[in-house]
C-alpha cells in the first residue's frame, strides 16, 4: 500500500521507494478493476492474491534495470517475482494479469500526478503556516510606526504591521494558487498505447483513478498533456517569487544603515570567518538564491509541453530533475521563511530614528495638499514645498545641521499655513487615520 511509504519529507515523495509504491498500488488496482469487469481470466480471488503478495525491492529493481534499460519493465519483473514466489510449480502465474493492456506511461504518468498531489499538499500546509504567522504579526505590529519607501527613498509614514499584512495577503493568493494547481494536476490515464483503450476497458482507468483520488484524463494520447505540469511549475515559481519578495525586504531592512529588522541569530552562531562582529542575513539570502532555481525550472516545464505527435520522452529526463528540485527547494524555502517570519526581531526605536532622518521631509505630501486647500494652485504649492525640501536635502547631503523642513516652511513667506495646521500635518499618525480599514479587511482573511 502507498501508506507504507508515505512520509512528511518532500524528498521522500520524489524517492524511488515512494514512486515504486505508487506504481505497485496502480498495478494492483488495475488487476482488481479487471476482476470486477470479468472480461479476462483474472478472478476476484486472483486479484486478492496479487494484492497480498505484491511487493518490490528497490535494489533488485535497479539491478534488473541495469540490464533491461527500461525502468517500468524492471519494476514489473521484480514485482511479478514476488507475486509468483509461492505459486506451485506448473501452475499459472498470477503476475500475467499485471499491466494487462497497459503501456508504461499509463503507469508512470498516473503515478507522477499522484506524487505531485502529495507534494502540493506539503506546500499548501507550509504556505498556510507562513500566512498565519504574517497575519498574527500584522496585528501585533499594527501601530509600530516606520517609514514607507518607494524607489528605496523615504516616502510617507506607515506601520510595520502593514508589511506583514501585505505578505499575508500574497501568501493567501499563493495558497489559493497551489490548491488550484493541485486540482489541475490530479489526473490519471490508463488508456493504452496511444490513448484509444484498444486493449483495456475505460472502466479500469475510472476505477484506478477514483481510488487514488484523481480525475481520469478525458482524452490522453498515452501521456497526460504537460500543460498540467507547466501550470504547477508556474505556480511554484510564483510562490518562490513571493518568498523572494519577503526575503529581499528582510535583507534591505537588516542593512547596517537601516537596521529596522533582523533575522534570528541564535546563540553560538557565527557570521563571518574574518569579521566576528558580522550578523548576516544568510537565511533571507538563501531564500533569494533558491528562488532563482525554482523560477528557472518553470521554463523547463513550459518547454516540456510540446512533444512529437502523440508522445515522446524528451520531457521525461528534464522533469525528473526539474520537478523534484523545484518542490524540494521551495519546501526548504518555505520552511526557512516560516522561521524567519516567526523569529524576526524588530527595532521600533530605530524605525523612529529613521523616520526623522529626512528632518520632516516625508510630510511634504500633506503640506502640498494643505496649501492647495488654501486656494493656491497645485503648481504653485508644489514649487513652495519642493524648494524648501531641496534645501533640506542639500544640508543632509553635505552632513550639515541646518534647519528642519518645518522650520524652513515657517521661515518662508510663501507658505501661508498656520502653526496649528503645521502641528496637525507634522504628526506621523495623521497619515494613518484610515489604516483601520486595512486591518478590518485582514481580520476577514480566511486561510482555511
Amino acid at each position: 500500500m502507498i501508506d507504507r511509504y508515505t512520509g512528511k519529507k518532500m524528498g521522500h515523495i520524489f524517492s524511488l521507494e515512494n514512486k515504486y509504491a505508487i506504481w505497485q498500488e496502480i498495478e494492483v488496482l488495475a488487476c482488481e478493476a479487471q476482476a470486477e469487469l470479468g472480461n479476462i481470466g483474472i478472478t476476484r480471488e486472483g486479484a486478492a492474491w496479487i494484492r497480498s503478495h505484491a511487493n518490490f525491492d528497490r535494489v533488485e529493481v535497479d539491478e534488473i534495470e541495469a540490464v533491461a534499460n527500461h525502468d517500468v519493465i524492471a519494476f514489473l519483473t521484480n514485482m511479478g517475482a514476488y507475486i509468483d514466489a509461492e505459486v506451485p510449480e506448473g501452475s499459472p502465474k498470477p503476475s500475467r494479469w499485471v499491466h494487462y493492456g497497459m503501456t508504461s506511461t499509463d503507469l508512470g504518468d498516473t503515478a507522477l500526478c499522484y506524487q505531485l498531489t502529495q507534494a502540493c499538499d506539503v506546500l499548501i500546509d507550509r504556505v498556510r503556516r507562513c500566512a498565519e504567522i504574517c497575519k498574527r504579526r500584522a496585528f501585533e505590529e499594527r501601530d509600530t510606526l516606520c517609514v514607507g519607501r518607494t524607489h528605496g527613498i523615504h516616502a510617507e509614514p506607515m506601520t510595520f504591521g502593514m508589511k506583514f499584512g501585505s505578505w499575508a495577503w500574497e501568501l493567501k493568493r499563493d495558497l489559493d494558487r497551489l490548491k488550484d494547481a493541485r486540482k489541475n494536476v490530479a489526473y490519471g490515464a490508463i488508456s493504452g498505447a496511444v490513448g484509444t483503450y484498444s486493449s483495456i476497458d475505460p472502466f479500469v482507468e475510472e476505477y484506478v483513478c477514483k481510488r487514488l483520488g484523481l480525475a481520469h484524463d478525458p482524452l490522453s494520447t498515452q501521456v497526460i498533456s504537460r500543460d498540467h505540469h507547466a501550470y504547477v511549475a508556474g505556480v511554484l515559481a510564483t510562490v518562490a517569487a513571493t518568498c523572494e519578495r519577503i526575503a529581499t525586504e528582510m535583507r534591505a531592512l537588516q542593512k547596517t544603515d537601516t537596521l529596522e529588522a533582523e533575522e534570528p541569530f541564535r546563540k553560538g552562531q557565527k557570521g563571518s570567518s574574518a569579521m566576528p562582529h558580522k550578523r548576516n542575513p544568510i537565511t533571507a539570502e538563501k531564500i533569494c538564491g533558491l528562488s532563482r532555481v525554482v523560477k528557472a525550472n518553470a521554463q523547463v516545464a513550459f518547454d516540456n509541453v510540446a512533444l512529437w505527435h502523440e508522445r515522446d520522452i524528451s520531457h521525461s529526463s528534464a522533469e525528473r530533475v526539474a520537478q523534484a528540485d523545484s518542490f524540494i527547494a521551495l519546501d526548504h524555502m518555505l520552511s526557512k521563511l516560516e522561521c524567519l517570519l516567526d523569529g524576526m526581531v524588530l527595532y521600533p526605536e530605530q524605525m523612529k530614528f529613521n523616520l526623522n532622518k529626512t528632518r520632516g521631509m516625508l510630510f511634504s505630501s500633506k503640506v502640498l495638499l494643505a496649501l492647495v486647500n488654501t486656494g493656491m494652485s497645485r503648481e504653485e504649492a508644489y514649487a513652495v514645498v519642493q524648494s524648501n525640501a531641496m534645501q533640506v536635502w542639500s544640508d543632509i547631503q553635505q552632513c550639515r545641521e541646518g534647519m528642519t523642513f518645518r522650520e524652513r516652511l515657517e521661515a518662508d513667506p510663501a507658505c501661508t499655513l498656520s502653526a496649528e495646521e503645521l502641528d496637525r500635518i507634522f504628526d506621523p499618525r495623521s497619515f494613518l487615520t484610515r489604516s483601520d480599514i486595512l486591518f478590518d479587511r485582514l481580520e476577514q482573511l480566511n486561510l482555511d
